[in-house]
Order: structure tokens, then sequence, then C-alpha cells
């Protein structure tokens, strides 16, 4: 992975993730690329509104502020060329953001920029670029549009799924294969034997850092582990965490109960899971991230 911009938290995001292009995207869908660049031109000093990731970027670039030194680099991702790609630019100075850096990559997938930058996620409503990623290596999901949205707060919550997406698919597969009974055995089994890292070991990773630069009583991220897992399948997670010196700081195991309301209470900014049927309940509470890695998102055959 790049360098060259140190130990920082990279997001790299894309640019309908970041704002609300539902208008102009659909000119590209009905009317092709010229229509899209002209519709873009014409409206680049109209300011765009926020989108659904919006409020995750602007809570981790006010960790700089937080911190008196920046820690944190959004880098705008973007299959548009930089001359549509303007209005964006626009955008970020009117909500002032910090973002300095953008890739305009005129309708290719952004993938392979990814590792230049020394990204840890990758945020984007385009699923095959999500998926691409994902392949590459990266932490990566589709944001999906939902229904409410957390109230304005200066604490960043960010929850994440354990199999998947935090952890490798290894436990999910033997729970699909074999079902609960099956799924709970190996993991009894297995209970001293370390789980692999999914695509967003390295994200929550860069996470506990910034949190460790903060004074513990007053740290303003909090993260938290949302699983359908439950005893006696959650001794394996917590030896893991244990060993990659990683602090959750709040873990719910829900033996299949609704992730929804834990969600809700937790009060997240931002939900990841690889499974889409939780990922269509959960968006109408949180912005939800979607990560297509994993059994669950491979072709039934």
């Amino acid at each position: 992975m790049g360098k060259g911009l140190g130990d920082k938290l990279v997001l790299a995001i894309s640019s309908r993730a970041l704002f609300d292009l539902r208008e102009s995207h659909r000119v590209y869908e009905s009317e092709g690329v010229e229509a899209y660049r002209q519709y873009q031109i014409e409206h680049e000093d109209e300011i765009l509104m926020p989108g659904d990731a919006f409020p995750l970027v602007e809570k981790l670039l006010g960790l700089n502020s937080a911190l008196g030194q920046s820690q944190v680099e959004v880098i705008l991702v973007s299959r548009n060329s930089a001359d549509t790609g303007l209005r964006a630019f626009n955008s970020i100075q009117h909500y002032g953001l910090g973002i300095s850096r953008a890739a305009f990559v005129g309708g290719r997938s952004p993938d392979p920029y990814l590792a230049a930058f020394g990204c840890q996620l990758f945020l984007s409503t385009h699923a095959e670029d999500v998926r691409s990623a994902l392949r590459s290596g990266f932490g990566a999901a589709t944001i999906l549009s939902g229904g409410a949205r957390r109230s304005a707060s200066n604490e960043l919550r960010i929850a994440f799924d354990g199999d998947a997406v935090l952890f490798s698919d290894e436990s999910e597969r033997v729970y699909q294969q074999g079902g609960l009974e099956a799924f709970q055995s190996h993991e009894r089994e297995s209970a001293r034997e370390l789980l692999g890292g999914g695509p967003f070991k390295p994200f929550l990773a860069a996470l506990h850092r910034l949190q460790q630069a903060f004074p513990e009583e007053a740290c303003p991220i909090r993260t938290a582990l949302v699983t359908a897992r439950s005893a006696p399948a959650h001794e394996r997670v917590i030896r893991t965490l244990r060993e990659w010196n990683i602090r959750l700081d709040e873990s719910y195991f829900l033996g299949g109960l609704e992730k929804a309301a834990i969600l809700e209470t937790f009060g997240a900014d931002v939900f990841f899971d690889d499974q889409p049927g939780h990922c269509e309940k959960t968006r109408e509470v949180v912005a939800t991230g979607h990560v297509p890695h994993g059994v669950s998102n491979e072709p039934q055959l």
C-alpha cells in the first residue's frame, strides 16, 4: 500500500456518495455522457446538497481540528472528468470541507488509484467499483440511500458487522453450509484460533490509532460491533480483537435479532454490513454501507 500520506486515515469517496447528484445522474442515464457533461457545466455554480455520506465525511475531517493537526485525509475519487468535477469542488468549498486532493478518471474505474493514495476505505454508489476495490484488498462499501439520519452531534459513531467485514467469512461459510448447530460447534472448537482479518480491519485499525490520540475520557470517536453472533461464538471474536490490540467501545452479540433498533439506539453515523437483507433494514435508520464481500455475495448456483 502506498505511503504518500504517511499514517493518516485516508478515505476515498465518490462525488455521488458525498453529494446528492440524483438529478444529474438521471440526465446521464437518459441522455448520455455529453448531455451530462453539459448539464454539469451549466449548473456548476449551483451548490450541491449533501449526500448520504456527507455527515460522516464532515465528522471525520472535524477530527483534524480537534487534534490540531491533519490526521484524516479525504480524497474525492470520481468517474467524472475534471471539467464536470468543478461543480463538486465548488460545493466542497461552499461547505468548508478540508478536501484538496482528487482523482477524476474519465469514466474508468478508480480502483487502481486507491493504492497510490494509501486508502483504507473507499465509499461509492457505484457497486461494481466497490466490488473491484474489495477484490484489490481495500475496505469498500456501496452507500445506500435511506431514511432518517442521526441528529447533529460532534461525536463520530461507526458500527461494523463482524464476519466478512471486520473478519474473514470463514465462519459464515460454515453457517451457510451446515446451519446454526454446525456453526456453534465450529466456533466452540476454534475458540482460541484467531479469525482472519476482513476487508475493514485496516480501517478499524486506523480509527483505533486516531482514538489513541485523544484522552480516553474525551475521545470524540466511538466504535461498535453489531453482529448476529451469540454465545458461544462470541469468545473467538473477543480473543481476535484482543490479539489485534484493537479496542471496540461497544459490542452487541444479537443472536439473530434485528440490528436496526440497536443501531438507532447507539446513534450510528454509518453501519457496514455484508448481507443485503440486513442492509435493506438498517438503511431506514442509519446511513448504511453494503460490503459486497464473502459468501453472502457470491452467485447462488
